[in-house]
């Protein structure tokens, strides 16, 4: 920024703003108030474009409706298109988190578009009485309706990319489901030997558990594309034209190709936030099946002397400053963490969604950060563990069949044959004696051994089989 500022003035009073800023006083005024993360809202790109297209779609709406000069609507509308396009981000400087409801924000968005629009007329910045933010740029607004329906066009496309992402993890499951499918293991409940299954069956249902919240995804953005614009203040609209709702939600509809929706009661939208409860529960939701699946993950590679070791992890790096050659599973372990942080951030958004009031909730900035910072390190947390992790991950053959022979679980299979009072008995003689289960029934001319073979071959105890007594 430049040495020289410009003299800029509001109802608290006046402030000395760079000369080449294009934000204004408003917006340095909740740059002084708010040193709270640290994160300005250019951080997400998403919400400045959403942000512009709501500018872009209110002024086309007003000048439609002989509201807005032409000539003026037309200057905004370029200004909004370089937003669009990535231009002027840096001057989006308040902080995400921020008192006022998101007022700073759309404050910091009006006055970053008066000013750029006054340049495209040929004027200086700071010349409100040519453009003004408020009388101008927010012309049948209030920041009420711009920042909720901003959180949702930028929610939309961020969630379409986590659901990408959802689809690349699930397919690098399936993927080894297939390569797996022959290799018998010992399936586990309560961390005991249960019955025999297939690694690919393990696989397969993880890919399931992932593949069933792509469609959880949808539902919720579909929630998300209801919108309150027009609502003004609180919902009745106050200052805007009868037509300008439908009309603004149609613009914007035009612009942005998404299909949203204006709500049937704008007073309701105003202060409800069901949506992003909804929303933020599924992906409190996937999140939680990752990490569950994380867990798996390094049970079943654990060792590689000392452990189950049935799969190895792809080596990531040194696992440790004091023990050589120790290579720990770093990405189960850090989308873990995503997991802890996406669950702590679903409990933000329930708090913030009870703590409105009455015709509005002005806890939607927080609301706001916490689903864009949970979509994102989800995002990036199921491409990671499909690239580095599960796509390298190689399967113990040997050491799962072995397994599967010393397990006292293969007993199960016995019961529909020689009931289950016998199989009990079998189980804890063979505990005690170290012997197998084969060897002990086989002695105590319970079955033959042709019988034997058959049913205690564990191929066949992997998916329903007749049997006869």
């Amino acid at each position: 920024m430049g040495n020289e500022c410009r003299l800029e003035r509001d109802c608290v009073g006046e402030l000395e703003v760079p000369g080449d800023a294009y934000y204004g006083c408003q917006t340095l005024r909740a740059m002084n108030n708010y040193h709270i993360t640290g994160i300005p809202i250019s951080h997400y790109p998403r919400l400045l474009v959403a942000l512009a297209y709501i500018k872009m779609a209110a002024a086309q709406a007003n000048a439609s409706l002989g509201l807005l000069d032409e000539t003026i609507a037309r200057a905004i509308c370029r200004a909004c298109e370089e937003i669009v396009d990535g231009k002027l981000h840096d001057h989006f400087v308040v902080d995400v988190i921020q008192g006022g409801a998101g007022t700073s924000t759309n404050m910091n968005a009006n006055e970053v578009i008066a000013n750029r629009a006054l340049e495209i007329m040929g004027h200086e910045k700071g010349c409100y009485d040519v453009i003004s933010p408020n009388t101008h740029v927010n012309m049948s607004q209030s920041t009420n309706d711009v920042y909720p329906t901003a959180l949702r066009i930028a929610l939309i496309l961020e969630i379409r990319e986590l659901i990408d992402a959802v689809v690349y993890l699930r397919e690098a499951f399936e993927a080894k489901g297939v390569e797996f499918a022959d290799i018998i293991k010992m399936g586990r409940t309560q961390l005991q030997d249960a019955v025999p299954m297939t690694l690919g069956q393990e696989f397969q249902a993880w890919a399931v558990m992932v593949g069933e919240d792509e469609h959880r995804l949808m539902e919720a953005q579909g929630l998300v594309h209801e919108i309150n614009m027009g609502a003004t203040a609180i919902g009745t609209g106050l200052n805007a034209h009868p037509d300008y709702a439908r009309a603004v939600t149609e613009k914007l509809v035009e612009l942005t190709t998404l299909p949203l929706v204006l709500s049937p009661n704008l007073v309701e939208a105003t202060q409800d936030t069901g949506a992003y409860v909804q929303l933020s529960g599924v992906l409190k939701r996937l999140t939680v099946k990752l990490s569950k699946i994380c867990n798996d993950l390094r049970l079943l590679s654990s060792g590689p002397r000392c452990g189950l070791n049935e799969i190895n992890l792809p080596p990531m790096a040194p696992g440790s400053s004091i023990m050589p050659g120790k290579v720990n599973p770093v990405i189960p372990e850090v989308v873990n963490q995503v997991a802890f942080k996406v669950i702590g951030n679903d409990l933000t958004v329930t708090m913030a969604a009870e703590g409105g009031q009455l015709e509005l909730n002005v806890m939607e900035p927080v609301l706001g950060q916490s689903l864009f910072e949970s979509i994102n390190i989800l995002r990036r947390g199921c491409l990671t563990l499909a690239d580095k992790c599960v796509r390298g991950i190689t399967a113990n053959a040997d050491r799962c069949r072995e397994l599967v022979e010393n397990s006292i679980g293969l007993v199960t299979a016995l019961n529909p044959y020689i009931g289950y009072e016998r199989s009990t008995e079998i189980a804890k003689a063979a505990i005690e004696s170290g012997r197998s289960v084969y060897d002990i029934v086989l002695e105590k001319g319970y079955l033959t051994s042709e019988e034997l073979e058959d049913i205690l071959k564990p191929e066949n105890m992997t998916q329903p089989r007749f049997f006869h007594r």
